[in-house]
Order: structure tokens, then sequence, then C-alpha cells
């Protein structure tokens, strides 16, 4: 039987193999996801100076009217959320990090709310 536990260490693994390959610059940050069974988070990074750009959760203060932020549609809210304030601070292109999950459900959700609101990647 599969646990949760054995779950998450292969997706850090998975995480870490494309995090090798993967680099956020001040050009091109980093979106980032993680997704937990309540909540859906997401952040820019630039891991050239270490540092994160913008970010957005379901935990956020605009995003209160949210009553399950573990569902598609939260996502598509923070997918905008996210992409709305990284162009506030002049980002337009990043670099998509999908942290090892799949990209289905939330993260395909969240991306795809960021590429409507704006950004390219």
């Amino acid at each position: 039987m599969i646990t949760k536990g054995d779950k998450n260490k292969a997706r850090l693994k998975r995480h870490l193999r494309v995090r090798k390959k993967i680099q956020g610059t001040t050009a091109r940050p980093r979106l980032n996801i993680f997704r937990s069974e309540k909540h859906i988070y997401a952040q820019i990074i630039d891991d050239v100076n270490g540092v994160t750009v913008a970010s957005a959760s379901t935990q956020d203060k605009e995003l209160k009217e949210v009553s399950n932020g573990g569902n598609v549609e939260a996502a598509r809210k923070v997918g905008e959320l996210v992409a709305n304030r990284a162009k506030e601070k002049g980002v337009s292109q990043v670099v998509f990090d999908r942290g090892g999950y799949l990209y289905h459900g939330r993260v395909q959700a969240l991306a795809e709310a960021a590429r409507e609101a704006g950004l390219e990647f």
C-alpha cells in the first residue's frame, strides 16, 4: 500500500530532478507551485538573487471569499492573482516549475489562469 509519505517522497525526488535543469533568473524568474490538500501556493522566484518577486495563495486576504482552497476554481484565482502581482513588479516572462506534480487539475488550472492574465511561459 502506498502511503501519503511515500507519495510526497516521490514528488520531492521528481521536484529535485527538475530543479537541476530549471533556474529562475532576473529576466525570467521561476513560477513555483506547492499544493496541499486544503490550499495551493504560487511563488515567482529569482534564484540568482535568492528573492521571491511575487507570491499568492488561497490564504491571501484578497481570496478570502474562496470557501474551499483545494479545488480547481481556487487554483484559477491564485493563478490570476500571482500573474497580476508579477506584472505590477515588471515581470512578464517566467519559467514554469510544477513542483513535481502532474500537469493536471489544480496545477493546470493555475498555469492556464496565469497565462490568460498575461504571464508568458
